[in-house]
């Protein structure tokens, strides 16, 4: 009887194993025996016959949402590693392209199996989990410098522009409800002709960004068309809020009209200070984790996240609130943080914004497989054409008003590619889904989808030849930045700002003067500890580019770096080292003893004694000059190769004489050095030993130059070295 029962209780698992292997997603409750009858493992009676045990179980219903969680993420991942191994794909195809395809493929799939729509990207799960990483990742890598110089473009082009593209469609759009006839187009008033307006005036940074780095175009160009597809979105998302409410106003008046407009100002204004404050507000609390800089990265993420949703709380915009943080907090978060911290943070971001930006594709081409189209012909064809004709006449008409203040103009070339990369995506589709339900919701549905696809597809993928027809300036490989170009810049900007400070035009470099002062007296030293303050600036450049150097190591900072040092990595030792000598040299660089000429008191009539000091020397000969010494200078540069200027009447002064000759560059070089008894004399005729006319190419001898000398000199020329201490 044991045996039979043991037998029994072998069949049993075998046969719960057969059911895990074939039907994996079967949901099989779990029962147990109670005095009461079958209970079910989440104590609920049962219908099923009371087992004692089983091996095996399933319940999918557990862990169902993040089960598809995590195959969502698992398919868009594997779709772009497909999208970046498929050989010659990527260059005739952009990658949002293929994302849609695998979406529409996967939608389409999900319709057949379960004959019902597939769901839908929300707009909560949009704007709440998949937009914030995208913006936070481009508001924290965002090169500052580029983006505040063409700032007062790119707020033209997205503000004016935006409200110019949202306005014509909309008015368009309703002209051409009232001149088509059928009663399909009634249904749509001027306020949602002026919503679906704005919402399709939505300029995606997502799919501009996916396009625009795979062309490589110019820093200009990219960073013009980035920046407005950023701030675009924002006014886009604050006028289809504005009129939402127009609609569900029952009478509207002019003064409600004024607070709307007052109210699109307040909006982008406050998601400004909001970012701003919980930016600062991140830099000084990673001023404090010097001891725990493993938590360092967390701080970054969860300010910039509670900003946006402190925003979104506030019905400000999130968008601005985010990149303003991100922009805000980068430089005293990266003076706080170890480098591992910031590899960490690199590196999360990217991983985020890379899946937020493959799902939202996915979703779009899924979203597209539903039962909710309608599809009117005019309206449509009509959609397209109001969405590139408004746009190219705003970008022709606002460049050429902004090309008068500009110094580098906007070229009619990039003006075109401007104008026809606007692409639709993500933020249109989640916007006209959450717009409230009237019976012409299905018709705004389709054009919406069809505007979208016709933007990645079409635009996507004409847009890199038409850059290679145009011959648009493209970006040339990437460098790592140096000392010397970044010396140089600041040297300009400072130039500049004295410039504008003497006529007395408060421009840009001002502006940006008077903030670097502010933010070295009182920002820096608020918001970054001690011990990573650098005594001086070009100590805190010089550990900037130190990072560059070794986020992209494998390139040659300069190219007169010898091989032979790049043949092993340096030790933490000799880096920490170097940054000492470095910071100690830099630190102290005004404090060397210089030496300058001064042009006010150069006086050619001065000679120089023959016995009273030292002259300076050079090497003996450069091409086709020959550099004549006497035995005396070639003697005293053996001794004295370091200390080869000598002063005259005191330790400030510095006389140096030079004496022109000329040599003929056929003779052999070892019978122009100089004689015993000095440099050699040309004849009185001109003409040398041999009968040949000297080359009239100068050489240059400098020496001692006295009344009793022999050597004939056919120029002659003194000068007076001073030390900046006669200037004080």
């Amino acid at each position: 009887m044991w045996n039979t029962f043991w037998s029994t209780r072998t069949l049993l698992g075998l046969g719960h194993l057969w059911m895990f292997l074939l039907v994996p997603f079967l949901a099989v409750p779990r029962t147990f025996a109670s005095p009461y009858g079958p209970v079910d493992s989440r104590g609920n009676g049962s219908t099923l016959h009371p087992e004692t045990f089983q091996v095996f179980n399933v319940d999918y219903s557990h862990v169902q949402v993040p089960f598809e969680i995590v195959l969502w993420i698992l398919l868009a991942s594997l779709a772009k590693l497909g999208f970046h191994c498929s050989g010659r794909l990527p260059s005739v195809m952009p990658e949002s392209c293929l994302l849609i395809v695998v979406g529409l493929m996967v939608g389409g799939a999900i319709y057949g199996v379960r004959h019902r729509p597939p769901p839908t990207l929300s707009g909560d799960a949009f704007f709440l989990f998949l937009l914030p990483p995208i913006v936070l990742d481009a508001g924290y890598f965002l090169p500052g410098r580029l983006f505040f110089e063409n700032l007062g473009t790119i707020l033209l082009y997205a503000v004016p522009g935006t409200l110019w593209n949202a306005l014509g469609i909309g008015f368009s759009l309703h002209g051409l409800c009232l001149v088509v006839p059928g009663p399909e187009l009634e249904g749509l008033s001027l306020f949602h002709c002026l919503q679906f307006g704005s919402l399709i005036a939505a300029v995606d940074p997502v799919a501009v960004l996916s396009v625009f780095e795979e062309m490589h175009v110019n820093d200009q160009l990219h960073i013009l068309v980035f920046g407005e597809s950023l701030l675009n979105d924002a006014v886009a998302v604050v006028t289809y809020k504005l009129f939402e409410s127009f609609l569900r106003v029952p009478t509207l008046s002019s003064l409600d009209v004024l607070v709307g407009a007052v109210q699109v100002v307040l909006v982008g204004m406050g998601g400004v200070v909001v970012g701003i404050f919980f930016g600062l507000l991140a830099a000084l609390v990673t001023r404090f984790t010097v001891r725990v800089q493993v938590i360092a990265p967390l701080f970054v993420f969860l300010f910039s996240y509670l900003s946006y949703l402190t925003s979104e709380m506030l019905h400000i915009s999130g968008i601005m609130a985010i990149m303003s943080c991100a922009v805000c907090m980068k430089q005293y978060v990266e003076a706080n943080i170890s480098e591992k911290s910031h590899t960490t943070i690199k590196y999360f971001l990217k991983m985020l914004s890379s899946v937020s930006e493959t799902l939202i594709f996915i979703f779009l081409g899924v979203s597209t497989i539903q039962d909710k189209h309608m599809w009117n012909w005019p309206f449509v064809t009509c959609t397209l054409f109001l969405c590139l004709a408004w746009r190219a006449v705003g970008v022709l008409l606002l460049t050429a008003m902004i090309n008068k203040v500009r110094r580098n103009t906007v070229t009619f070339r990039d003006q075109f590619i401007i104008a026809y990369g606007g692409m639709r995506g993500a933020i249109c589709f989640s916007l006209v889904f959450l717009m409230d339900d009237f019976p012409m919701k299905k018709l705004l549905i389709t054009t919406t989808i069809t505007v979208i696809l016709f933007s990645v597809f079409v635009q996507g993928m004409t847009i890199k030849p038409l850059v290679e027809l145009l011959e648009v300036k493209r970006k040339g490989e990437k460098e790592l930045p140096s000392l010397g170009v970044e010396i140089h810049c600041r040297v300009l900007d400072h130039l500049m700002a004295g410039i504008e400070e003497v006529v007395g035009y408060t421009g840009q470099h001002h502006w940006k003067d008077k903030f670097d002062q502010f933010n070295t007296k009182y920002l820096r030293r608020f918001l970054i500890r001690q011990d990573k303050q650098p005594k001086s600036s070009l100590v805190r450049l010089y550990q900037k580019l130190q990072r560059h150097v070794e986020e992209g190591g494998e390139k040659k900072v300069e190219e007169c770096v010898l091989e032979s040092t790049q043949s092993r990595v340096l030790l933490p030792e000799e880096m920490d080292s170097i940054r000492m000598i470095l910071t100690t040299n830099l630190h102290n660089f005004n404090k060397r003893h210089m030496m300058a000429y001064s042009r006010h008191k150069l006086n050619p009539e001065f000679f120089m004694d023959n016995t009273s000091h030292h002259a300076l020397v050079r090497p003996a000969s450069v091409g086709d000059r020959t550099l004549f010494l006497s035995p005396t200078l070639s003697a005293q540069w053996e001794h004295e190769p370091e200390d080869c200027v000598s002063y005259r009447d005191g330790p400030r002064r510095l006389s140096r004489s030079l004496t022109m000759y000329s040599s003929p560059p056929s003779r052999d070089p070892e019978e122009d050095l100089p004689s015993q008894n000095g440099p050699r004399e040309l004849p009185q005729d001109g003409l040398t030993d041999d009968g040949a006319t000297p080359d009239p190419a100068p050489a240059l001898a400098l020496g001692r130059s006295s009344s009793s000398s022999t050597t004939r000199v056919p120029k002659k020329l003194s000068f007076v070295l001073e030390n900046e201490r006669d200037k004080e």
